[in-house]
C-alpha cells in the first residue's frame, strides 16, 4: 500500500459550506476489491471470503432477490443509481487491529486526521473504526469487558456469537421491509454489535466510525444492538466520506432491542461528501417501561432518506427521536422519524428540525401509529423548518394513523424564514450579517445540539458555522 494522504483536488468543490476538513483520500490499494456489480457471484464471494456459515450465505442470496424483485420506492428522493457502477466490497486490510498500531499507516492516519484516537483516549468507553467495508480497528475498556459486555463488528459476531446474533439479526428489519434493506441484506459487511447484559450501565459512550474512501463504492455496514433487562448504553456513531466525481452509496441497517427498564439512546453525526446517496433503515423495539431514544444529525450528501423507528411493544415503553437536516445547494434531506404504539399507556416525542439555504432542500415525513388496543398512548410530533432564501424548500409529510380512541396524538409544525428585525437587532449589536445568521440558526438547532456529550456538541457546532459560512450576502 502507498503512505501518503493527499489533499483530494479532482471534484469539483461546492463554494459555499465545504467541510473541507474531511474532504481528503487516502491512497490505499486494499487487499480485495469485488469487481462492479452485483449478482449471485458477488454474493457468494463475500459469504466466502468472510467464511460465513450456511445459514448467512442463504440470508445473502435470498435477500438479493428480494432486491432484484423489489421496485425502487416512487416517493421520497430523486434516486438515480447505477447499481452495476457500484463496488459492493472492498478489503483494506488483512485484518483487525486490537492496538492503532496493528492498523496499516495510511488508514491510522485518516483516523488520526478526523481525531478519532484521541476522542477514543479522553472520553470513550470503547470504539470501533469501519474503513470501506470492513472494521479495521476495535476496542473496548476491560472493565466492560468484565461485566459481560459484547462489542465486537457484526462479523466477528457471526462466528463467536452465532445463538445470541441469530436470534434478532433480520427479525427487526427484514429484507422484505424495503429494497436497500433488502440489498444491504444481500451484502453486508461491518457494523457493530453490541451487547449489554441485565442492570450493567456504561457510564461513557460507545463509538463507531464509518469512513468511504474509495469512489464509486458502497458501504453497507449492519448494526445489531441488545440492550438487557435494566441496562443502559450510548452509541455514537459519526460518518464521512471525500469528494469524488462519481456517486457513491451507503446503505446501512440497524436494528436494536431494548428490553425491560432498559435505556438506549443512539446518536448519529454524519457529515457526507455531497455526492453520496445515503438511504438507511433504522428501527429499534422498546419494551416494558423501556426508552429508546434517537438522535439523528444530518449533514451532507446529495440525498439522505432516513427515518428511525421506535416500536413501543409493551406498556410503559418510551420513544424519543431528536434530529436534524441541514440542506445546501444540490442537496435533498428527506428525513424523518417513526413512532409505533403497539401496547397500552406508551408515549413518544419527536422533534424535527430542518435548515434549507442556497437552493438546497428538506423534507420532513413522519410517522405516528398507535395499533388497536393500545390505550393511553401519548405522541407529540413538532417540526420546524427555516428557510434561508427564496431558492431553498421544505416540505413536510406527516402521516397520522389512529386505530384506538383512547389516545393524546398532538401534532405542530412551522416554516419560517430569518426575519429582517431579527437580523437588524443583532447587527445593531454589531454582528455583521452572516454571523448574525449563523448566530440564528445556532439558537434554532440548540435542542439537539445540548442532547449531545460536550466534544460533540462542540463539533456539531463547528460544522453548522462551516456550513453557514457564505451563506448571506
Amino acid at each position: 500500500m502507498a503512505t501518503e494522504t493527499l489533499p483530494f483536488k479532482e471534484a469539483p468543490k461546492d463554494t459555499v459550506g465545504e467541510i473541507n476538513k474531511y474532504d481528503f483520500v487516502t491512497q490505499t490499494t486494499g487487499v480485495f476489491k469485488a469487481r462492479k456489480g452485483l449478482n449471485r457471484e458477488v454474493v457468494e464471494q463475500i459469504s466466502e471470503m468472510k467464511g460465513e456459515p450456511d445459514w448467512m450465505r442463504e440470508f445473502r442470496l435470498r435477500s438479493l432477490e428480494i432486491f432484484e424483485s423489489k421496485p425502487m420506492p416512487e416517493w421520497g428522493g430523486d434516486i438515480n443509481i447505477k447499481f452495476d457502477d457500484v463496488y459492493y466490497y472492498l478489503k483494506p486490510t488483512e485484518g483487525q487491529g486490537k492496538t492503532w498500531e496493528d492498523v496499516p499507516q495510511e488508514i491510522k492516519d485518516t483516523f488520526d486526521k478526523l481525531g478519532i484516537p484521541e476522542a477514543e483516549r479522553k472520553f470513550l468507553a470503547g470504539v470501533k473504526a469501519q474503513f470501506e467495508s470492513e472494521v479495521v480497528y476495535g476496542s473496548l475498556h476491560e472493565d466492560l469487558a468484565k461485566k459481560g459486555v459484547i462489542f465486537t463488528d457484526t462479523d466477528t459476531a457471526v462466528k463467536e456469537h452465532p445463538e445470541l446474533l441469530r436470534e434478532y439479526f433480520g427479525k427487526i428489519i427484514p429484507p422484505e421491509d424495503n429494497k436497500f434493506a433488502a440489498l444491504n441484506s444481500a451484502v453486508w459487511s461491518g457494523g457493530s454489535f453490541i451487547y449489554v447484559p441485565p442492570g450493567v450501565k456504561i457510564d461513557f459512550p460507545l463509538q463507531a466510525y464509518f469512513r468511504i474512501n474509495a469512489e464509486s463504492m458502497g458501504q453497507f455496514e449492519r448494526t445489531l444492538i441488545i440492550v438487557d433487562e435494566g441496562a443502559e448504553i450510548h452509541y455514537v456513531e459519526g460518518c464521512t466520506a471525500p469528494m469524488y466525481s462519481t456517486e457513491s452509496l451507503h446503505s446501512a441497517v440497524v436494528e436494536i432491542i431494548v428490553k425491560k427498564n432498559g435505556r438506549c439512546r443512539y446518536t448519529t453525526i454524519q457529515n457526507w461528501a455531497n455526492n453520496i446517496y445515503n438511504l438507511v433503515t433504522k428501527r429499534a423495539m422498546a419494551y416494558q417501561d423501556a426508552l429508546m431514544e434517537w438522535i439523528d444529525g444530518n449533514l451532507g450528501s446529495q440525498l439522505t432518506m432516513k427515518y428511525p423507528a421506535v416500536y413501543m411493544m409493551e406498556p410503559g415503553a418510551r420513544g424519543e427521536i431528536l434530529s436534524i437536516a441541514f440542506a445546501s445547494k444540490g442537496q435533498h434531506q428527506d428525513a424523518g422519524a417513526k413512532l409505533v404504539h403497539c401496547a397500552p399507556d406508551t408515549s413518544g416525542r419527536i422533534i424535527s428540525k430542518s435548515i434549507s439555504k442556497n437552493g438546497g432542500r428538506s423534507s420532513y415525513r413522519g410517522l405516528c401509529k398507535v395499533e388497536d388496543g393500545a390505550t393511553n398512548a401519548k405522541s407529540n410530533v413538532v417540526c420546524d423548518a427555516l428557510i434561508l432564501d427564496p431558492q431553498s424548500r421544505s416540505d413536510t409529510y406527516p402521516y397520522i394513523e389512529v386505530e384506538e380512541q383512547q389516545v393524546q396524538i398532538e401534532h405542530e409544525a412551522s416554516v419560517s424564514r430569518i426575519g429582517e428585525e431579527q437580523l437588524f437587532y443583532l447587527m445593531s449589536r454589531g454582528l455583521t450579517e452572516a454571523e448574525a445568521s449563523s448566530m440564528i440558526v445556532s439558537g434554532f438547532i440548540e435542542p439537539l445540539i445540548k442532547e449531545l456529550p460536550m466534544e460533540y456538541a462542540v463539533e456539531m457546532n463547528r460544522l453548522i458555522e462551516l456550513q453557514m459560512e457564505g451563506s448571506v450576502g
